[in-house]
């Protein structure tokens, strides 16, 4: 691939790649931890919150955008000796290769073993986040395989964090019937809302999840996910975020975390085996 045809910027102080579609839809990557920290729609505006405290460099996670979260969630395991959320989204990925289309562009990007990654996880690996935009859609597609000799469990997660005029404002549709575990209460109950609301601080996580749908006034973003059966739905809430050096104190009114996930039922990967998860964003046309 040349990578000479693609827009290689900076952001944070960290290498990235702007990706343009014919149709004005872009989407923006750091190198560092294949992570997107923008996303505008064709025809409308920025739909991912990047705080604007955030940082990045080595072993620093961004706050904001869509961090990759592997091999486990939090520190839930199944490796609970590895780094909160793992280390895929502290690391220098690369370019793998580009393409434009008439209708989209996209960008992978690779991430593999080495000597740091197998002090902390001794197992063999290649990861690839893929990243395609055009028209409303945004398309993330997360690959792993082990390229070792033995076998390892996994979690993963994009980390999505959207942006919204205001929390009070949002409704989340789509996860009435779905079992969640309530992170800061405690236990797990059925959900028996149609039409979520937030009013401050949540984290919990959703099981066997389906389409969702997000609505932020007239905005209409839709959540689709594949091979990702949960989802994370979180926001700091006034007091935590207030305690965070990264993200301005009142902020938390301005995102939303809704993660495509697999926690609850990890995985494992014999040696040369595969998998892919894909999360597709789609805003609605006005």
């Amino acid at each position: 691939m040349n990578v000479s045809t693609l827009n290689q910027t900076e952001v944070l102080g960290q290498p990235a790649v702007h990706i343009v579609a014919p149709d004005g839809a872009q989407a923006t990557v750091l190198l560092h931890g294949a992570h997107v920290v923008s996303w505008v729609p064709a025809g409308a505006h920025e739909q991912l919150y990047l705080s604007p405290t955030a940082v990045a460099g080595p072993g620093r996670a961004v706050r904001g955008g869509v961090p990759v979260i592997f091999p486990q969630f939090e520190q839930m395991g199944p490796d609970t000796s590895l780094p909160r959320h793992g280390f895929a989204r502290t690391r220098a990925w690369e370019i793998d290769s580009h393409h434009r289309g008439r209708e989209h562009s996209q960008v992978t990007l690779a991430l593999h073993d080495d000597a740091d990654t197998r002090a902390l996880w001794p197992h063999g690996f290649r990861l690839e986040l893929t990243v395609s935009v055009g028209a409303r859609r945004l398309d993330l597609e997360l690959f792993a395989e082990n390229t070792g000799q033995t076998p390892w469990p996994f979690a993963a997660a994009l980390h999505t964090y959207l942006a919204v005029s205001n929390l009070a404002n949002v409704r989340l549709q789509g996860l009435e019937g779905c079992r969640y575990r309530d992170r800061l209460l405690g236990g797990s109950a059925v959900e028996d809302h149609p039409e979520k609301r937030f009013h401050g601080e949540m984290d919990r996580i959703y099981s066997q999840v389906p389409d969702l749908l997000l609505r932020d006034g007239p905005r209409r973003l839709s959540l689709r996910s594949d091979n990702l059966p949960d989802a994370v739905v979180w926001n700091p809430g006034p007091q935590k975020c207030a305690a965070m050096n990264d993200m301005p104190a009142g902020d938390w009114e301005h995102m939303l975390c809704v993660e495509a996930a697999r926690i609850e039922s990890p995985l494992t990967l014999q040696p040369g085996e595969t998998w892919a998860g894909l999360h597709t964003l789609v805003l609605a046309e006005d």
